[in-house]
């Protein structure tokens, strides 16, 4: 049976982990070859593994895209060895938590490096691609979902420069929408709250975050990755026409 995305070809950053390795997995269930791209080996080998044994098609790229040499060289790697790219899935991030005053701006270096600067690297290498893709067969389209927060339409306590790199992804994609809506490839952004995933464990070690998020977790139901897969899935898997520019993903308040 033909699945609703047959014959495409999507690259999800981040796809070592968490919603990356959901999201890809969701893809291929509804029929694309995936580009798996991250920088922990194994595990991306692993997951390739899987999807090829549930009769998908996966490619397994070692990148760390805060190199854009890097970036440019894994978008080139799916495009040579799938013929085509039609759906890129910023994903690859990183949640370090504290207060401005005080912080080690090494941990800001970091998380600007990959949630903003990597997601630059990976959409100006793959949008020749997806603009090619949508523009050979005109009664198709491409797509790109950057996955931000929450976080990117409201600031907390403690969130400060997360808040700047999520606010960042939401005000970029909503520009590139605007340059380039015209030319049939959708760009959207998701933002989840509340995930359970291996980005919030970096903060496991800073006792003030988890006093400031324990009544969040205790009056919540914790959203998991597959939950923002199935996100990622609904909006790639939209009729042509029909475009989701932003898609927020909440947890269910137990109260």
């Amino acid at each position: 049976m033909t699945s609703k995305l047959t014959g495409t070809v999507a690259l999800v950053t981040g796809a070592s982990s968490g919603i990356g390795a959901a999201t890809a997995r969701q893809l291929a269930e509804q029929g694309a070859s995936v580009a798996l791209v991250a920088r922990r080996k194994d595990r991306l080998n692993d997951l390739a593994a899987e999807i090829t044994a549930a009769g998908g098609a996966a490619l397994a790229v070692e990148a760390d895209i805060t190199d854009s040499a890097q970036a440019a060289a894994a978008v080139q790697r799916a495009v040579e060895h799938f013929g085509r790219l039609d759906i890129l899935v910023n994903n690859a991030g990183l949640m370090l938590l504290g207060p401005v005053v005080g912080a080690d701006p090494t941990e800001w270096e970091r998380m600007i490096a990959i949630n903003v600067q990597g997601l630059l690297h990976t959409t100006h290498a793959a949008l020749p691609h997806l603009l090619k893709a949508a523009e050979d067969d005109p009664r198709q389209v491409a797509d790109i979902v950057n996955i931000s927060s929450i976080a990117g339409r409201e600031a907390w306590n403690g969130y400060g420069v997360y808040n700047l790199t999520k606010f960042g992804v939401n005000g970029f994609t909503e520009s590139l929408r605007k340059e380039i809506t015209q030319r049939h490839v959708r760009v959207g952004v998701l933002e989840p709250g509340g995930v359970a995933t291996e980005l919030a464990s970096h903060n496991d070690h800073k006792p003030e975050i988890r006093e400031a998020t324990a009544a969040f977790y205790e009056q919540t139901e914790v959203l998991q990755p597959e939950d923002i897969a199935d996100g990622v899935a609904y909006m790639v898997t939209r009729p042509r026409h029909a475009s989701i520019g932003e898609l927020w993903i909440m947890p269910t308040d137990q109260a």
